[in-house]
């Protein structure tokens, strides 16, 4: 699957988040597509083929770690990399998102400066 460089695809529920979260990514120079549900994400993953995804792991309906095991076991969407966007901050949730099959972890909430440090790294990874 080619994907594109620097779009990503935003899974967030909450509206004042997401807004963060496409602001911080259009100031960094990146593409970006949302969606609230989970259960339109490996449609829009196979469709638009994004270099990244931000998922959040609470959402209504579908849920992130639901969604991440969705998109590793099909073929087509396996190796873009997923990473849990989420306000889990415990000692040890990090390993936990990582050990389900997440690419990376991003904890809420985020600072600019960190958050685009971390796109980058996880783009270039």
């Amino acid at each position: 699957m080619i994907t594109s460089k620097k779009r990503i695809l935003v899974v967030e529920d909450n509206q004042v988040n997401l807004e963060l979260f496409t602001d911080l990514l259009h100031v960094g120079g990146y593409e970006y597509l949302y969606t609230t549900k989970g259960e339109e994400v490996l449609d829009i993953v196979k469709r638009e083929k994004p270099a990244l995804v931000l998922l959040d792991i609470q959402l209504p309906g579908v849920d992130g770690l639901t969604v991440n095991k969705i998109l590793k076991s099909n073929e087509e969407t396996k190796n873009i990399k997923v990473v849990a966007l989420t306000a889990y901050a415990m000692k040890g949730d990090k390993e936990m998102f990582l050990e389900q099959g997440f690419d990376g972890y991003i904890s809420k909430p985020v600072k600019m400066k960190e958050f685009l440090s971390a796109i980058e790294e996880y783009l270039s990874a």
